[in-house]
């Protein structure tokens, strides 16, 4: 079986600083502040990135919203196939009621990681507003979702993976894409 090759890096860390920045921007005016607002990073990658949008909000409004991880594997529609889905928990240290939540991913592909997020959401409470911040909306949707805030736009086909890596998962902070391995 072939190994999966790195094809191109498409954003450094700066890049994604970058893309952070003018996201927190976006989610500002269009809330018209931080007040009420609150993250919520799906795990894994995800919950690494909100506490850095955080960070950019609390820069422009000196205000940072309070974030939390969602943990989506029990609610994936693909969880039956999965022999034992690996679960690493939800923290969510505030109430989701009444607030404006924005959920935060690495990358925004079939749609269905988000189905299931906003199952779990709604299962903790009843938000005002749920919006969607990802790093990278590489297309290919299955299912009705789409994103407020895109830090990179990357088309790309079914026979490559776009991945974030950023720490403390990866070495360093990037968007890459790699050839899928054929069997």
């Amino acid at each position: 079986m072939e190994q999966p090759q790195l094809k191109a890096q498409i954003m450094d860390g700066q890049a994604m600083t970058r893309a952070l920045t003018r996201i927190a921007h976006e989610i500002i005016e269009k809330n018209e502040g931080a007040e009420g607002v609150a993250l919520v990073g799906i795990v894994r990658r995800g919950a690494a990135l909100a506490p850095l949008l955080a960070d950019e909000i609390a820069k422009i409004e000196d205000t940072r919203p309070p974030v939390g991880s969602l943990d989506v594997s029990f609610y994936r529609d693909d969880v039956r196939r999965k022999i034992a889905p690996v679960e690493f928990g939800t923290d969510i240290p505030f109430d989701v009621d009444d607030r404006d939540i924005v959920l935060v991913d690495d990358v925004l592909y079939t749609g269905r990681t988000i189905r299931a997020a906003l199952d779990a959401l709604i299962d903790l409470g009843r938000p005002n507003t749920v919006q969607l911040a990802v790093m990278v909306d590489r297309g290919h949707r299955e299912l009705p979702i789409r994103a407020d805030y895109v830090g990179k736009n990357v088309p790309s086909s079914r026979e490559e993976d776009v991945r974030v890596t950023i720490a403390p998962y990866d070495e360093t902070n990037a968007v890459e894409i790699w050839t899928k391995p054929t069997e």
